[in-house]
């Protein structure tokens, strides 16, 4: 079985589309389609069913998966054992969501490509779970451990966050000296029905809300905090970004999420990967105390 049929097979497979897969490997789709045909040929099984929606993996093509995975790892493996013991080189795309993506990774990532020259990173940042079956990522930061599939947890760090709203926003509005006084204020948060994960429904766990101004994104959420719009639940590690917000009620209100690095179960025996991963996770726990830091130094001198 040629790994080259493999390869494509699996990148068919993550994206459901010939096009997709041709795209990602940089293949006319026609080939793509014609190396299909021959994988089929060869292992005298179908491997995919044509619908509208896309290609979808027969009962055939599901049990070749792990197989062609393998093959995947196998042959990632003999590249690195080639390379050495040196910088780390290729592309990682890592997937996160919008906050961790926006104010914690772009400083972090920086860091580790200067210390590895031909390494080349792309963050994915995207509002929902990631889909590390198909390959939308390497590797994924979540908010909460995964309770299902065949996959890897570690947790990164913890991080913490609380009640902020700009100073220009507090000088013209209602004091608030305690939860009570919440309730005259305009609420900035996430759309209900667009959480992706329980971990993210702040409001709820504080009993406040509802909010009248919501978005999916933490970065439109900060900057309508931001430009004095109400109230809203902000990181920690965000706040260095947005020098005009101030946390409120920090003894009454305040909340502790963990970020958790999830990856595939097989891909603990790639070298490269698990490298990454470890500069990965001392860097974000590094950079954690130190943007907490500087949100505190700056309370205390304020």
């Amino acid at each position: 079985m040629d790994w080259d049929d493999l390869r494509i097979f699996l990148a068919v497979a993550r994206t459901e589309s010939l096009s997709a897969a041709g795209k990602r490997l940089k293949v006319d789709p026609a080939t793509v389609g014609r190396r299909i045909a021959r994988l089929e040929d060869s292992v005298q099984a179908r491997l995919f069913t044509k619908s509208p929606q896309g290609y979808a993996l027969t009962e055939a093509g599901a049990r070749l998966i792990p197989h062609a995975e393998t093959a995947e790892r196998a042959t990632l493996a003999a590249g690195e054992s080639l390379t050495g013991p040196g910088g780390l080189t290729g592309l990682i795309r890592l997937g996160a969501p919008d906050g961790c993506a926006n104010y914690l990774l772009p400083q972090v990532l920086a860091r580790i490509c200067d210390a590895n020259p031909g390494l080349e990173v792309q963050i994915v940042a995207l509002p929902r779970v990631f889909n590390l079956s198909k390959r939308e990522a390497d590797m994924a930061i979540a908010v909460s451990r995964p309770k299902a599939g065949r996959l890897t947890v570690q947790k990164l760090t913890d991080y913490r966050l609380h009640l902020a709203a700009s100073r220009a926003y507090l000088q013209r509005s209602a004091p608030i000296l305690s939860p009570d006084d919440l309730k005259s204020h305009r609420i900035v948060g996430y759309i209900p029905d667009l959480i992706f994960d329980k971990e993210l429904d702040y409001l709820a766990e504080i009993g406040i809300g509802p909010a009248v101004l919501t978005s999916n994104s933490v970065s439109v959420q900060l900057n309508w905090l931001r430009h004095g719009a109400g109230i809203g639940v902000v990181h920690d590690f965000a706040l260095p970004a947005a020098p005009g917000l101030t946390r409120i009620l920090t003894d009454r209100i305040h909340l502790t999420r963990a970020f958790w690095l999830i990856r595939h179960e097989g891909d603990g025996r790639v070298e490269r990967l698990n490298r990454f991963a470890d500069q990965l996770t001392r860097e974000v726990r590094a950079e954690m105390v130190q943007l907490e830091a500087l949100v505190t130094a700056s309370e205390q001198h304020a």
